[in-house]
């Protein structure tokens, strides 16, 4: 699909009920006017939570040389990478957060006044003792805790602190906890406003396992209004806030930008709206639900089923490493990406390097190891380097389906022990599934450890082969030593009582005039000689054949398949000629020569070791005889 421009959104993770639907608001928007959305994952793949992680410190250009500008989410970024984007000239638009000493247009959901609503409406329902619980270091549930706040103010109510209950996080797990503490308490409150659905849901259940019930014992609101609020039981009173439009004020702030009309910095914000439902104790009138939302919510479980079998076939194609290499990325094929990109950091490049100015995020290389494309035509062509503020690669923003919700991942590719580089895919937006669970997040965490995986396989089998090699192989001159080389007898005899015409030969060596050498130019210098002389013996003998080294200046050739002595002949005729020429040892030519000792398997030997042991015999009688012989 054709764009008139690139935004780039920095997101902790890049879908979810909360930041996916964010995100597919931009995309709507951007979509309407003819632009693309790049969504940048900033967490490490396989992170639990986006408050529990902390902001990451990221601190890569991705895509940067496609991009407009950015739009950046809660807790994606440090305030110094948005402000080397704004330094290199990035306009940057901010959703539900402000950053210090960033300069920059902010939009925000009213937090405050919908909390307000909701405890207006509590107050109407003579509460009098309302709690307030949340994970307070987040900016959101802050500014809905100072709603909170405000409210209570308003109506003439004191502010109790043993009405404050803190969540450790934002999900289901912290609604927990804040259950325990109020039942710890004595039950303080008749009523409470958690900061998110997610926290609300979670202490609904934990009561639904006690003898506290909701509405009667407590009354409960959460904000999100997310769909299992519809769902759960009692059906969860909450604060709307429209995501979507969220998205939508964000991009139109952006385009406003880059038209260079004048846009003041600071928050801008979208209203939120009090939902009430069974939770809160207003009169339960049931499930309202038309045809059209239970065939949407069909729908919707629907793809979640299909969610959960792709992760479950994306799991069993990357544990495979064994049978296929995980770069390739066909592994895609099991999801329903349009196509994807991996680049690895370039070997010998410390990803994190310290940029020259302090202000300026590095700018590491990519290798593109592997791409994807589900229609099947061409890929693009792999091999080449990038600096990865170029990356991905034109051909993969092409693939881009806006209207359709697909839209350009990029996702990082780390585990404790590795930091491997970057992946890229074309695919759905996921906005109903909890964050962090969405597909791109479970496909970098996964091919993270295939690649740890894989990398892991590479070096036992490497390391099986050097110690196979240290087991069987000379170390110095890289011949069979004396555990191959009877390996190999053994194979010559057993083929030699098989078959009555196949015979074998054995010749000892024995280099003349190596200890002058050793003592003339030292040990190293004698090394160098062994080395050269077994290079001429494997050139000498036939393929058929094996040198072997087995100790010191001595070695051993098996001749496998000759006819008596004569057949042995011309393979020992090369072996002597190869000694004929000197050796240049330290550019000082060298003259060696060897004395042979030949037998044949036709001489009845009752063992291979007798056979060696008279090879042996034979080769001190040539050297008695005047050696070279």
């Amino acid at each position: 699909m054709d764009k008139t421009g690139w935004v780039g959104v920095l997101s902790p993770f890049v879908g979810g009920d909360y930041y996916g639907a964010i995100i597919a608001g931009i995309n709507q928007a951007a979509t309407a006017a003819g632009s693309g959305i790049i969504a940048i994952q900033t967490l490490d793949p396989g992170s639990h939570s986006a408050d529990l992680s902390g902001v990451p410190s990221f601190n890569r250009p991705l895509a940067w040389e496609h991009l407009d500008g950015l739009i950046v989410l809660p807790s994606a970024v440090e305030a110094k990478y948005v402000l080397a984007a704004q330094k290199a000239g990035k306009p940057v638009i901010l959703i539900g957060h402000d950053l210090d000493q960033v300069e920059c247009p902010q939009v925000f959901a009213d937090n405050r006044s919908g909390v307000q609503d909701a405890m207006d409406h509590l107050i109407g329902h003579g509460h009098r003792r309302i709690a307030f619980a949340g994970n307070l270091s987040v900016q959101d549930v802050q500014e809905r805790y100072e709603g909170y706040c405000q409210a209570l103010t308003a109506h003439g109510f004191p502010i109790q602190s043993e009405l404050l209950f803190v969540a450790p996080d934002n999900h289901e797990t912290g609604g927990t906890v804040v259950a325990d503490r109020l039942i710890k308490a004595g039950m303080p409150a008749t009523a409470i406003v958690l900061g998110t659905d997610r926290n609300a849901i979670g202490l609904i259940e934990r009561f639904a396992a006690t003898a506290h019930q909701v509405p009667q014992v407590l009354a409960v609101v959460g904000f999100d209004d997310i769909p299992d609020t519809r769902f759960v039981v009692p059906s969860l009173a909450s604060v709307n806030q429209p995501l979507d439009q969220l998205g939508a004020l964000a991009f139109s702030l952006f385009q406003d930008l880059l038209a260079g009309k004048q846009v003041d910095p600071g928050p801008r914000y979208v209203p939120t709206t009090f939902v009430g439902r069974d939770s809160c104790g207003c009169l339960s009138t049931g499930l309202q639900i038309s045809e059209q939302q239970a065939r949407l919510q069909f729908h919707d479980n629907a793809y979640l089923q299909m969610t959960l079998n792709i992760q479950y076939e994306l799991a069993i194609e990357l544990l495979r490493t064994h049978e296929r290499d995980p770069r390739q990325l066909t592994w895609l094929s099991s999801t329903p990406a349009l196509g994807g990109c991996l680049g690895l950091w370039r070997e010998g490049v410390e990803p994190t390097g310290v940029p020259v100015d302090p202000d300026d995020v590095p700018d590491p290389w990519v290798n593109l190891v592997g791409t994807f494309r589900a229609d099947g035509a061409p890929v693009l062509d792999v091999g080449g380097s990038m600096p990865v503020s170029e990356f991905p690669p034109p051909g993969i923003l092409a693939l881009t389906d806006g209207p359709a919700g697909d839209i350009v991942f990029l996702v990082p590719v780390r585990t404790e022990s590795h930091d491997w580089g970057v992946l890229s895919a074309v695919g759905r937006i996921q906005d109903t599934t909890p964050p962090g669970r969405e597909m791109m997040n479970h496909a970098g965490a996964l091919l993270g450890v295939a690649l740890d995986h894989d990398t892991m396989l590479r070096a036992l089998m490497e390391q099986e082969e050097r110690l196979r090699r240290a087991a069987l192989y000379d170390q110095l001159t890289g011949l069979p030593n004396r555990a191959l080389l009877f390996d190999r007898l053994h194979q010559a005899q057993h083929r030699a009582s098989r078959q009555a015409d196949h015979h074998f030969a054995l010749m000892f060596l024995d280099l003349d005039g190596f200890k002058a050498v050793n003592d003339t130019f030292g040990h190293a210098a004698g090394d160098q000689l062994l080395i050269h002389v077994a290079q001429r013996l494997s050139e000498a003998i036939r393929k058929s054949d094996t040198a072997a080294r087995i100790g010191g200046d001595e070695f051993v050739v098996l001749l496998d398949g000759v006819d008596g002595p004569d057949g042995a002949q011309p393979v020992l005729e090369r072996i002597q000629s190869s000694f004929t020429a000197p050796i240049l040892i330290n550019g000082q030519p060298v003259a060696v020569g060897a004395s042979i000792g030949m037998v044949l398997s036709t001489q009845g030997y009752s063992s291979l070791e007798e056979m060696l042991r008279y090879a042996d015999t034979a080769m001190y009688q040539a050297k008695v005889a005047g050696r070279s012989r």
